[in-house]
């Protein structure tokens, strides 16, 4: 069963930023799915079991962004 959960990242002004925190995010283990709409910043990531948000929040940090 999939787990669906969407977080707000701020700072992404960009298609390079998007990709950027898709890349990142795609790394941990267990994501199936990372959609983001850069207009409002909404990250949606589909994964096998729940995520930590450390894990995301860590993931972001390391693109160069801020989970809100």
């Amino acid at each position: 069963m999939s787990n669906t959960t969407t977080w707000t990242v701020t700072g992404m002004t960009c298609g390079h930023c998007v990709a950027s925190v898709t890349e990142e995010i795609q790394e941990i283990a267990g994501v199936t799915d990372v959609a983001i709409t850069l207009d409002s910043g909404l990250v949606t990531v589909t994964s096998e079991d729940p995520l930590d948000r450390a894990a995301v929040d860590a993931a972001v940090r390391e693109a160069g962004y801020v989970l809100a």
